[in-house]
C-alpha cells in the first residue's frame, strides 16, 4: 500500500516523498478510503457536504464539521478541535460518502456538538507537530520503565501526543485494574505535559502496531478491518477446524479475525445437512455421527461400542435413513449403503496428463567418489608395479 511517490527504496525506506506513512496523497496509510465519488459534480444547487474525515496517528479517525467552508482535498493538515488547544490531523475523505462513514459509525451530522476544523495548518503548526511525533518514542521507553519500577501490571503500547504538544495519551493493555495514580504524578513531572491514560483490548493493540500474519500478509486489523465482531470456538467448530489455540489464536492473542470470513457460507451450507447429533437406528445397532464434509457432502457413522470404524454415507443416503427411521423402520446395517458408495467412488490415481518430463531431468548425475579413488588407486599401483619389476637379462 503506497502511492506513487512513495516507491520502496533502498533498505525497506520510502524512495519519494520519505513521509513514512503522511505524504499528501494519503495513499500509503492505512485504513484508507476510497471516494468513488470524486470525479462526479454535485447536482445544481446543492451545497457540499460540511463534515470532512480527519485521520491521525494510527488508525484513529474522527468526524468535524467545516463550518467556515474552508475547500478541502484529501491529504490536506488541518488543525482541529481538542478538548484544550488543537490537534492536527490529516484529511481523509470529503463529500457525501462522509454522510455514509457516520451512519455507519452511528454519528449524528446534525448535531451542533460536532468538533470543528479551524483551519488548514500552517507551517508552524507542522514543525512543531513533527517534533512531538520524535519524542514519542523517547517517551515511550521512559514510560516503561517508570511503570517498570513501580511494579505496575500493565504494558504501555504506544503514545500519541497531541498537535499542539501540550498533552499525551498513553494507551496500555492490563489484565486487571490498575491503579496509576502514581505513575501519572512521575510522567508528568518526568516530560511536563498532561497525561491521559487510556485502556484498550488486545486486538485493538494489534491494530495500532501493525504486524504480519501467520498468513503472510498484513494484518488485516492494520490494513482494512474496521470493526471488531466477537470470535468463538463455534466458528471454528463449524468449519472443522481442530481446536488448537497455537493455530487459531492470532498475533493479539485473540481467536483470528479470519474465522468469521467464511462462517455464513458454512451456516448456509449446513442448513441442509443432517444434524451432527442424529442417529441412526439399524438392526445391527445405533450408529453415531463421527464427522461430517461440506465440501464431500459426506458424513461418517460409527456403530456404538465400535467408534474406530467409520462409515461414510452421502447426505441422501442419511436423510433417507432418517425417513426410514421416523415410520418406525430400520435399515441392516450401514455397510450395505457404504459398499453402494463405494462402488460409485472412484478412486483417484496420478496421470501425468500433460505430459511432463521428470523435474530432475536437468539435474546432473552424481559420480560416485569411491569408484573413482579405486580407479586412480589402481593406476598408481600399475605404475609401481611397472617400475620395481627387474629388467630382463639380455641372452647370449
Amino acid at each position: 500500500m503506497a502511492c506513487s511517490s512513495c516507491a520502496t527504496g533502498k533498505d525497506g525506506q520510502p524512495k519519494g516523498c520519505k513521509n513514512n506513512g503522511t505524504c499528501g496523497t494519503d495513499g500509503c496509510n492505512k485504513l484508507t478510503v476510497f471516494d468513488w465519488l470524486s470525479n462526479m459534480s454535485l447536482p445544481n444547487g446543492q451545497k457540499p457536504f460540511d463534515c470532512v474525515e480527519v485521520r491521525f496517528k494510527n488508525s484513529r479517525k474522527e468526524f468535524f464539521r467545516n463550518a467556515e467552508g474552508i475547500p478541502l482535498a484529501i491529504g490536506d493538515v488541518v488543525a482541529t478541535q481538542a478538548k484544550s488547544g488543537h490537534d492536527i490531523g490529516m484529511v481523509t475523505l470529503t463529500g457525501e460518502l462522509v454522510k455514509v462513514q457516520m451512519k455507519k459509525k452511528n454519528v449524528d451530522h446534525t448535531d451542533n456538538a460536532l468538533p470543528k476544523i479551524y483551519r488548514k495548518a500552517t507551517e508552524k503548526d507542522i514543525e512543531i507537530w513533527t517534533n512531538c511525533r520524535d519524542r514519542e518514542e523517547g517517551i515511550k521507553k521512559r514510560s516503561r520503565e517508570i511503570a517498570i519500577s513501580l511494579n505496575l501490571q500493565m504494558k504501555l503500547s504506544d503514545v500519541e501526543f497531541q498537535g499542539d504538544g501540550s498533552k499525551a495519551t498513553f494507551y496500555y493493555t492490563a489484565e486487571e485494574r490498575v491503579d496509576f495514580r502514581q505513575l501519572i504524578k512521575d510522567m508528568a513531572k518526568a516530560f511536563g505535559i498532561r497525561i491521559e491514560m487510556r485502556q484498550i483490548g488486545y486486538r485493538q493493540e494489534a491494530q495500532r502496531l501493525g504486524g504480519v500474519g501467520s498468513c503472510g500478509r498484513e494484518l488485516c486489523c492494520s490494513t482494512w478491518l474496521t470493526d471488531f465482531r466477537s470470535v468463538s470456538t463455534a466458528s471454528a467448530r463449524y468449519q472443522q477446524l481442530a481446536l488448537n489455540p497455537q493455530k487459531l489464536a492470532g498475533q493479539c492473542g485473540k481467536l483470528k479475525c479470519c474465522l468469521n470470513y467464511e462462517l455464513d457460507m458454512y451456516l448456509e451450507a449446513l442448513q441442509d445437512f443432517p444434524a451432527q447429533d442424529s442417529k441412526l437406528m439399524t438392526e445391527k445397532g445405533i450408529a453415531f455421527c463421527q464427522k461430517v464434509d461440506i465440501f464431500k457432502e459426506t458424513l461418517w457413522f460409527a456403530y456404538k461400542g465400535d467408534a474406530s470404524n467409520w462409515h461414510a454415507l452421502k447426505k441422501e443416503q442419511v436423510i433417507e435413513i432418517l425417513e426410514l427411521n421416523k415410520k418406525d423402520e430400520k435399515i441392516e446395517s450401514l455397510e450395505a449403503y457404504a459398499q453402494v458408495d463405494e462402488q460409485r467412488a472412484e478412486k483417484l490415481v496420478f496421470e501425468n496428463v500433460v505430459g511432463q518430463d521428470s523435474l530432475t531431468r536437468f539435474d546432473k548425475p552424481k559420480r560416485h567418489k569411491n569408484k573413482k579413488r579405486r580407479n586412480t588407486n589402481n593406476k598408481t599401483k600399475g605404475k609401481r608395479r611397472r617400475n620395481n619389476k627387474p629388467a630382463a637379462k639380455n641372452e647370449k
